[in-house]
């Protein structure tokens, strides 16, 4: 029994530590992850510091700072080993493993998601859609890319989500409809949401969201040009 007690201390001290993570320095994560899939690519082995900060367009101290949050993944005076440091980045954001999500609202921008292929590159797996008129989308789509996953009914959500383990949902319908589609995620055991409807939702405090407004990135971008 303390042996158990222990390893839920060290577990409980880890959690802690990483909550006080920058969110900042997780959004950087992502761009370092692409880096090191891209210097792979080249069959590079080792970068240092200030190639990655050229490649991502930070500098120096700032990577050995974010990196420093998880560990030491680096050797002085030579870099970081690219092969290592993507497996360790990839374990850092939790992508090591497949995350299966479902989409719903398959307008414009949920059929483009659908037929998006660097999902599959980092873990992301849709295995559903959901849609009011689900007869119709499909024949939109399959003129176009053919039928890239399954789409159904919106009633259907619950039922589907719990067969095939989804844990992730995206919203991409109009805004009227973001609220109550949130509501039926969350019904259906959903561990986390992307809202990307032009109206912010709201869900319980077990639910990750994340409300990603495409004007609000615009508005920020004008107000730098702008000043």
């Amino acid at each position: 029994m303390k042996k158990k007690g222990k390893i839920t201390d060290i577990e409980g001290k880890k959690m802690a530590k990483f909550s006080k993570i920058p969110e900042a320095t997780i959004r950087r994560l992502s761009s370092y992850l692409k880096c090191m899939v891209d210097l792979e690519g080249k069959n590079e082995k080792v970068a240092s510091s200030a190639v990655i900060a050229s490649i991502c367009n930070v500098n120096a101290a700032q990577v050995r700072k974010d990196f420093a949050y998880f560990g030491e993944f680096g050797i002085r005076g030579m870099g970081y080993n690219v092969k290592d440091l993507k497996r360790h980045i990839k374990e850092i954001l939790g992508i090591n493993r497949e995350w299966r999500i479902a989409v719903v609202g398959v307008g414009n921008m949920g059929s483009a998601l659908l037929v998006y292929k660097d999902f599959l590159k980092q873990n992301y797996k849709i295995v559903a859609a959901f849609d009011l008129y689900p007869e119709m989308v499909i024949g939109r789509i399959s003129e176009r890319v053919g039928k890239p996953v399954e789409i159904l009914h919106v009633d259907r959500l619950k039922e589907v989500v719990s067969a095939r383990n989804i844990e992730i949902g995206i919203i991409t319908t109009p805004p009227q409809e973001a609220q109550k589609v949130a509501d039926q995620l969350i019904e259906a055991n959903i561990k986390g949401i992307l809202n990307f409807s032009p109206a912010p939702v709201r869900t319980s405090e077990n639910v990750k969201l994340r409300n990603l407004f495409f004007t609000s990135a615009l508005d920020n971008l004008v107000y730098y040009l702008s000043n």
